[in-house]
């Protein structure tokens, strides 16, 4: 089983590609292939347009800028069409907008994964892998349910395509440091701003943390492990909110304002009920599809194997811990 994809003369399609997670994959494609044509799919056209004004031009003469909205199906199916790969990074994520605007989130996060799963089928689309997030894991928040909902429609949607190759699965982790909204810029404006305290939710608060280039390369390798089905979930480190604080100002005191509505104290990405669906490998889990026809032996025969009865990978029971250096590592890797 490789771990290695080759995107070299690949048409691949990329929604909400105008967001963190977009720019640093199309950074990466760009730096280490040449694609047919990448397509970024969003519905800015303005962050399109700056997009285009760094990523484009004689040096990726292969780059696309398509304007559409997931929620719109016969759009979606237009810009799919001959397309090799979607990578499904488009929902509207914040917590609390989602908890104000419940139809606005059903209808991006749910109802688009939906026409980007028709879409694909009907345009013979070999892979697709969606975006997904630990809030997905015993949500108890509506952005966490629809996107719970939107890993079931993927995972299903192998069940769709009957004797096409179009094949579907998910990559499921936690916070990514440095992304639009994320913890780490909100601190490090209000410590440039001279704040006199930094805001904690709660200090026994734990959350897992990814970085955007780890996150893209997770998912690149995943792309490339796929067999249709699974829901990766990478081995990351944890870390408290309140020592995330003490690193990034040491000294400078925090000011407790209480756990939001549709908050967790703590992340999960794999429950008790998954494990006994769940491989291990060495920088990863996978969550198995209850598909009959569905094989571990690709899994098998690269070393994988099932996880203990009742194993819960959450962020506070997390064996790995990212203490100040590797967080300074982490912060220094983010992409201005």
């Amino acid at each position: 089983m490789t771990r290695n994809i080759d995107l070299d003369g690949k048409r691949i399609l990329l929604t909400g590609g105008t967001g963190s997670f977009g720019q640093q994959f199309v950074r990466t494609v760009i730096e280490r292939w040449t694609p047919a044509k990448l397509i970024v799919f969003s519905r800015d056209e303005m962050k399109q347009y700056e997009m285009a004004q760094v990523f484009g031009g004689p040096e990726a003469p292969f780059m696309r800028y398509f304007i559409g909205d997931v929620r719109d199906a016969a759009r979606l199916e237009m810009a799919m069409r001959e397309v090799d790969i979607v990578v499904h990074a488009a929902a509207l994520k914040h917590v609390s907008a989602a908890e104000y605007n419940p139809f606005e989130c059903i209808a991006t996060n749910v109802h688009g994964a939906e026409n980007v799963v028709n879409a694909a089928l009907k345009n013979g689309v070999p892979r697709v892998i969606a975006l997904s997030t630990d809030k997905a894991v015993s949500p108890i928040n509506l952005y966490g349910a629809s996107k719970l909902a939107s890993d079931k429609i993927f995972v299903a949607a192998n069940n769709m395509s009957g004797t096409k190759e179009t094949r579907f699965s998910v990559v499921r982790y936690g916070n990514v440091i440095g992304s639009r909204g994320s913890v780490v810029p909100l601190f490090n404006k209000l410590i440039a701003e001279g704040a006199d305290a930094l805001p904690i939710t709660d200090p026994r608060m734990t959350r897992f943390w990814i970085t955007l280039q780890q996150g893209v390369d997770f998912v690149l390798t995943s792309l490339a492990m796929m067999t249709g089905g699974e829901i990766f979930v990478p081995k990351i480190p944890s870390m408290r909110v309140a020592d995330l604080a003490a690193a990034m100002a040491p000294g400078l005191d925090q000011r407790v304002i209480g756990i939001r509505p549709g908050e967790k104290l703590h992340e999960a990405l794999i429950t008790e009920d998954d494990s006994r669906s769940t491989l291990e490998l060495e920088d990863r889990y996978v969550i198995e599809p209850a598909f009959a026809y569905w094989s571990r032996t690709p899994y098998s025969e690269a070393g994988a194997r099932p996880v203990a009865d009742g194993f819960r990978y959450t962020s506070d029971k997390n064996p790995t811990w990212l203490d100040d250096a590797g967080l300074e590592k982490m912060i220094a890797e983010l992409t201005p």
